[in-house]
């Protein structure tokens, strides 16, 4: 059975690793992904490659021990919380607020907890369990001025879990894993509540195991909470069949210093007037804590079948999915690669030997000498489609006609499933990685179908300029893939990497290169985030994103809400360095 203990700061669980071998290939430990425990002989040249370095030093020691700094104890809310609340309910260990105090942000977070420092801490950690003790927490933190930080699966990437540099006041995270329930299916209606610390993970095996999916599928599908999903406005990798969290979320309850957030109609849709409801979405923690939500749910599908499509180049897949998006019938979730990212994913396949060798010979001059593929400039989509066996028969016609139409070819279900599933795997990439001084980013937008190449072609020149600019060693690895579609345009995943062996101050550098490269994203016509959020990461480019009407709305609900700024998140607009 895995073990399902997670890393305290890496990501991922504590079985999984990727550790490099004595031939030099690597090897992902334990066994709940496909790509675990075979050799990649192909990976380390790989990387070499195309960052044109060496990675035979590795970087600095694991971190050592350090001197943390003690809780800033508000003694008053402590003995408060003593009276109210089980000691079991609150923690002042250096263990548990250490892995409390940040996200997943590779270099402002992850990298400076590893081999560095993180500038603060939180001071205590609270585990709350439903929304009367969520009530009774934030009234005895209003009463105190104590700052209070939601925290639900850890896995946020834009700086969000970081506590504001300029926070004087004592800092508890309030961990929601504790508010982990199904609190109501109504199989009739086809809707579930849950507490808001629910893993994505666990509820969908709890959903599937009575005969329903949520379809709600981000990449980080195996830690993130449901609350952490709207604090966000998350997306799924099957978008297209399930929505965005906007569409899965029929209400919610939010408890803030004002009261309560929460409507007492259900009903698949209302019209009452302006919802706050809307405006919860993508909060990042800055208004209060989700605590429940009303979930819609679907029936499993008779159906699912993987499948993967090879174009010539990326320009004509995304041509391909800009046609595709022009009709009724999609696929679950199609995920176009570009051609670094292909040859990526190839890198992490095992040494083909045998008849397996002979098969993949036969394919590869199949493809480049049959059909005239060039290995340097193709690109792949991997597929999902999903439902009854008449939606699927439909979703494989229209699939048919376009792969037809664009000179494309399919390349088999296998590939397809493995393309999927490697989704949740290649996180722990960065890990291994940053051992041995590579360090990275990922930076997701969406945009209008006619900025989508512009936006590919300039942040990839973007890269090496700014790679240039800052004196870092060999080249940039910078990759993109749709992963999203809609009618009027698509999310572009970028994946930037670079080497910093030798390089001063480089953790500085590199996130100076990152807001060049947003930067850039945004004069091209792409948004800020697609479904990671603005944190504090991003907060820089709120004067281009909101009007001054907006932006003193906002801030005008906030001071309703929380006029002593208990949820002192700092996110967003509400960026206090800015």
């Amino acid at each position: 059975m895995p073990n399902n203990e997670r890393e305290p700061h890496r990501w991922g669980f504590r079985d999984t690793r990727f550790t490099l071998n004595e031939d030099g290939s690597v090897t992902l430990t334990g066994n709940r992904y496909s790509i675990c425990g075979y050799a990649m002989p192909y990976f380390i040249p790989f990387v070499e490659s195309v960052l044109n370095v060496c990675l035979s030093t590795e970087q600095q020691a694991e971190r050592q021990e350090v001197q943390l700094p003690a809780s800033n104890r508000n003694e008053a809310f402590c003995e408060a919380l003593n009276l109210r609340f089980p000691p079991e309910h609150i923690s002042f260990a250096d263990a548990v607020r250490l892995p409390h105090s940040h996200g997943q942000t590779t270099v402002d977070e992850v990298y400076q907890v590893l081999y560095g420092k993180l500038p603060k801490l939180v001071d205590a950690v609270f585990y709350c369990t439903d929304t009367a003790e969520a009530q009774a927490l934030v009234e005895l933190a209003a009463v105190h001025d104590v700052c209070l930080l939601p925290y639900g699966g850890g896995t946020s990437v834009s700086n969000a879990l970081r506590i504001p540099a300029d926070e004087q006041r004592m800092v508890v995270a309030v961990d929601t894993s504790r508010m982990n329930r199904i609190v109501s299916l109504e199989r009739n209606n086809m809707r579930v509540t849950v507490q808001a610390g629910i893993c994505g993970a666990d509820l969908e095996r709890q959903l599937r195991a009575e005969g329903y999916t949520l379809g709600h599928e981000p990449d980080s599908i195996e830690f993130s909470t449901v609350g952490g999903w709207i604090a966000t406005n998350a997306s799924g990798m099957k978008k297209n069949r399930y929505g965005n969290i906007e569409d899965v979320v029929e209400a919610m309850t939010v408890v803030t210093p004002l009261g309560t957030l929460q409507e007492s109609a259900r009903a698949p849709r209302v019209s009452s007037g302006s919802r706050l409801h809307y405006l919860l979405f993508g909060s990042e923690g800055n208004f209060g804590l989700i605590t429940e939500a009303v979930l819609k749910l679907r029936p499993l599908p008779e159906v699912t079948q993987y499948q993967s499509i090879l174009f010539r180049d990326f320009p004509t897949g995304i041509a391909f999915l800009q046609e595709l998006s022009k009709g009724t019938v999609w696929p679950a979730s199609i995920r176009l690669v570009d051609n670094p990212q292909f040859r990526f994913a190839q890198s992490l396949k095992p040494a083909a030997k045998g008849w397996a060798g002979y098969k993949h010979r036969l394919q590869r001059w199949l493809l480049t000498s049959v059909k005239k593929f060039d290995p340097e400039t193709l690109a792949a989509a991997t597929i999902v489609i999903e439902g009854s066996a008449d939606e699927v028969i439909a979703q494989r016609r229209a699939l048919d006609r376009l792969v037809r139409r664009y000179g494309a070819i399919y390349g088999g279900a296998e590939n397809g499933q493995r393309g999927y599933q490697l989704t949740y795997a290649i996180a722990y990439i960065r890990d291994l990685l940053m051992r041995y001084s590579v360090i990275g980013e990922t930076y997701e937008t969406s945009a209008s179908w006619d900025c989508i190449q512009a936006i590919c072609d300039e942040v990839k020149r973007a890269a090496e300029l700014e790679h240039a600019r800052y004196g870092f060693p060999g080249k940039p690895y910078i990759s993109a893939r749709i992963t999203q579609i809609y009618p009027t345009g698509a999310c572009i995943y970028f994946t930037h990497g670079v080497s910093i062996h030798g390089v001063e101050n480089a953790d500085q550098k590199f996130h100076a290169v990152e807001q060049a490269m947003r930067a850039v994203i945004l004069d091209h016509g792409g948004s800020i985030s697609h479904h990671h959020g603005i944190g504090k990461l991003r907060a820089s480019f709120i004067p281009q994103l909101y009007s001054e009407a907006t932006k003193k709305t906002l801030l005008a609900l906030k001071r309703e809400l929380d006029p002593r700024n208990v949820f002192g998140a700092s996110n967003n607009l509400f960026d206090r360095s800015q």
